[in-house]
This record gives structure tokens, sequence and C-alpha cells, in this order.
């Protein structure tokens, strides 16, 4: 069976992005995403290798478009500006992409080279940004680990309608960020 004309591997991830973005990342099976598409499911085997092999690409294409928004995020910024930048970008792209967000945390095969690679990337520029504070090697790992934390757990209450009091939520994750920092800068006293 040939392709449908117009349908690519391309389309195909957009129309899944926009199926997980709106209706949830488990809303996303191959009977919806060939719905979408107006085509038959069997169709989607020309581009992808299955259920599992969407989710794989899920997968990449959410790491890797978070990196590229945290890279242009940190761009001629450098300490307190540059993690507040970070955290701005990571919840922005939650906002956006919610579905796709999630789709991270469901590759079939987390160890995939590619996947592996846009991870490694998001790993060295947190690192790198973390470079001003006073942090050995082993401390600047768990400090990205909290702040992926912190901000994966403030988008999470977020999209779960969890702030519910008339607060700005940029500011309360300015502010959350602020407190993290200050205690990165105030690590090794006393």
């Amino acid at each position: 069976m040939s392709p449908r004309q117009g349908l690519d591997r391309g389309a195909l991830l957009s129309a899944a992005t926009q199926l997980a973005d709106s209706d949830g990342f488990q809303a996303l099976t191959l009977a919806a995403l060939a719905q979408r598409l107006d085509v038959r499911s069997p169709s989607l085997y020309n581009h992808i290798s299955g259920l599992p092999g969407l989710r794989q690409e899920m997968a990449l294409m959410s790491v890797q478009q978070l990196s590229r928004a945290l890279t242009a995020a940190t761009a001629d910024r450098t300490g307190d500006d540059a993690i507040q930048a970070i955290a701005a970008a990571y919840i922005g792209f939650v906002r956006e992409h919610p579905g796709l967000y999630e789709a991270s945390f469901h590759a079939p095969d987390r160890e995939e080279p590619r996947l592996a690679a846009a991870s490694t990337a998001t790993l060295e520029l947190l690192l790198h940004s973390l470079q001003p504070y006073p942090l050995t090697e082993a401390e600047a790992l768990h400090a990205v680990r909290g702040l992926r934390s912190l901000c994966h757990g403030f988008a999470s209450i977020e999209a779960q309608g969890g702030f519910g009091m008339d607060f700005d939520p940029d500011e309360s994750l300015r502010l959350t960020v602020s407190a993290f920092l200050h205690g990165l800068r105030h690590l090794h006293e006393n």
C-alpha cells in the first residue's frame, strides 16, 4: 500500500502532537490519530512502527523542542537571569505543549541513541547555566534534578488547576526559583 498523498512523517507527528496537546497524551492512539488524519490505521505504519514507535518519536520531539526552548531562553544570559529564564521557558513549553511534554516520560526506549543525545544536550545546558554557583560536580547534578523537579512540579500543579488563588503564577515561579537560587549560593555556609 502506498502512502496517502500529502501524508508524510512530519504531518503525522504534527497531528499526533496536536492530538496529545488537545486531548492528553493518553488519548493518543493509532485509531485516534488515523481518524484525525482521515486515513485508516494501517496507513500509519508506512511512517511509524506502531504505537511504540510513535511514542518514541514523540518523546524525542519533546526533549528536542524543550532543549531548543531552554537554549533560546539562556542566550546572552548568565547566573540568576539564565536560571530564571530556563524556568520560565520550561513552564512556557509545558503550557503550550502539555501532551508533547508528557510524551517525554513515556519513551519505550530511554536509551535510544537520539533520545539519549538530546537528553544529554539538555543536561549539559543546565550544568553550564549552573557554573556561576559554588557547586561541586555532584552538587551541580543534584541541583539540575532540583531545578527540573521544581519546574515539573510547578507545571503539573498548574496544569491540574491547582493554583486557584488570585496570585500571578509567573510571579510565584519567579519567587520560588529565587529561593532555590539563594539556597545554591549559600549551600556551603555553616
